[in-house]
């Protein structure tokens, strides 16, 4: 039955959780590099604290295939222009598993955390550095070039966004 409820202990969901990410960091080490094994760990423990945590049912495989994948694809991981690069299918086969099965759990899981591209929480360095939203700030509802407003504010914009936030301002009216 699809809808049927399936009861995990915690201990149960932890040994998924880490045989999870055993296979996602085995196939970063060999494919990737250490920051996709961040940022697919990072993913995987959030999943495991979701009250209804996606990777108790279904197979392995396809959870880890899928994490690969939804990373992949918010930091340009399939554009050969962009290192390191592997296809969707490389990925599918790797984990032995179907590609239109893969890119669907990968886009429920971006779908589950609002992941975009050059998405804060889950891009790479890489990414971080070529966004072009970098050098843009709302003044009054507009996007305006960085530099256009004075270096003070310059600076306050790069320390918030450095600390995860962000920055808008509304200039007074008299």
């Amino acid at each position: 039955m699809k809808n049927e409820l399936i009861y995990m202990d915690k201990e149960e969901l932890k040994e998924r959780e880490k045989n999870l990410l055993e296979m996602t960091g085995v196939f970063c080490s060999q494919k990737l590099d250490d920051e996709y094994f961040r940022l697919s760990e990072k993913l995987i423990k959030k999943m495991g604290r979701k009250r209804e945590v996606p990777f108790k049912r279904g197979k392995l495989e396809i959870w880890a295939a899928a994490v690969i994948y939804a990373i992949g694809s918010v930091n340009f991981l399939f554009d050969k222009s962009f290192e390191p690069y592997v296809t969707t299918q490389e990925i599918s086969d790797y984990f032995g598993t179907k590609n239109s099965t893969v890119s669907n759990k990968a886009r429920q899981i971006r779908e589950m955390f609002n992941m975009v591209v050059f998405d804060d929480e889950f891009a790479t360095k890489q990414m971080n550095e070529i966004n072009p939203f970098n050098d843009v700030v709302v003044v009054d509802g507009l996007i305006v070039p960085l530099s256009s407003i004075p270096e003070n504010l310059q600076e306050l914009v790069r320390k918030e966004r450095s600390e995860g936030r962000d920055i808008e301002f509304t200039t007074e009216r008299e």
